[in-house]
């Protein structure tokens, strides 16, 4: 059953895209640059000590500068012109509607930045709060971002000739929704402001890599140029909008060996960014 399911879709697109032969489809790839944005969040650190006497919840807070970094990507789409695509016949006025499917891959990277906040030791073994004291310290990340986005498009046509007939150049703008695959590598530390309670130390983390995929809002605006009749050159801006999740479990300062009460200690933190991701690309496309 799966091989007819395969072959099926196999036939299907081999249809599709006899039918759209002559009609305006375009594939374009692109690159261009991802202005720097701010993720900042509050966290906590759960340490899970299994058989220590004390027991530290840290929270902290970061600004969450991110990087300018470069995208890169490709669409494949079609505007729904008479010709028809996959065998229909639009109406004249649809030519100025379309679709296409971006994918584009990006990293981010949150350069190292100061963090703030308090450390509560408790007693495990005891009641109450032995002591609360201000923490500082870093916060750096490295990660990526896939996207990929279901764009409904509109489009005007200017400066229309024999060999475009309609437009030369073409404003267009695209809304839609995306798949967002993002991964995260935070790390992490901070020290009490003041010294140290008891002789212990402050927040040690590098907690390894973990991945999200959420649905993400994707909006478009560009000018096509169309240089020849199958050749065009794009200018576009893109705003990719997405809240993500990662649950991070890691040992809090797994090389101290100051006090074992604090060496290698299991712990536990969830980070909740919400990626608002604004670039400007310059592309190249092939009608046919």
């Amino acid at each position: 059953m799966k091989k007819i399911g395969v072959l099926a879709v196999v036939m299907a697109m081999a249809f599709l895209f006899v039918g759209v032969a002559s009609a305006e489809m375009y594939v374009e790839g692109y690159i261009g640059g991802v202005m720097p944005t701010s993720n900042g969040q509050s966290f906590t650190v759960n340490e899970v000590p299994p058989l220590n006497t004390l027991s530290d919840v840290n929270h902290v807070r970061f600004g969450g500068g991110m990087d300018a970094t470069v995208i890169g990507g490709v669409k494949l789409g079609t505007w729904f012109v008479p010709e028809g695509f996959a065998g229909f016949g639009y109406p004249s006025w649809m030519k100025y509607f379309g679709f296409y499917t971006d994918f584009s891959y990006q990293n981010l990277t949150m350069r190292p930045q100061r963090i703030g906040g308090t450390l509560t030791r408790n007693i495990t073994a005891g009641p109450g709060i032995v002591r609360q004291e201000l923490e500082a310290g870093f916060f750096e990340s490295q990660g990526m971002a896939a996207t990929w986005a279901f764009m409904f498009a509109g489009r005007y046509g200017f400066f229309a000739d024999s060999e475009v007939p309609f437009g030369r150049l073409q404003p267009y703008v695209g809304v839609g929704p995306a798949i967002m695959f993002t991964s995260m590598s935070p790390k992490f530390g901070a020290q009490l402001v003041g010294g140290t309670a008891n002789g212990l130390t402050g927040l040690h983390m590098s907690p390894g890599n973990q991945s999200s995929t959420n649905i993400a809002l994707a909006v478009d605006a560009g000018i096509r140029y169309m240089a020849l009749k199958n050749v065009s050159f794009d200018i576009s801006f893109k705003w990719r909008y997405s809240p993500q999740s990662y649950n991070f479990s890691g040992v809090d300062n797994p090389g101290n060996g100051f006090n074992i009460l604090t060496a290698g200690v299991p712990a536990t933190f969830t980070l909740n960014p919400t990626y608002s991701l604004f670039s400007v690309q310059a592309g190249v496309a092939y009608h046919f």
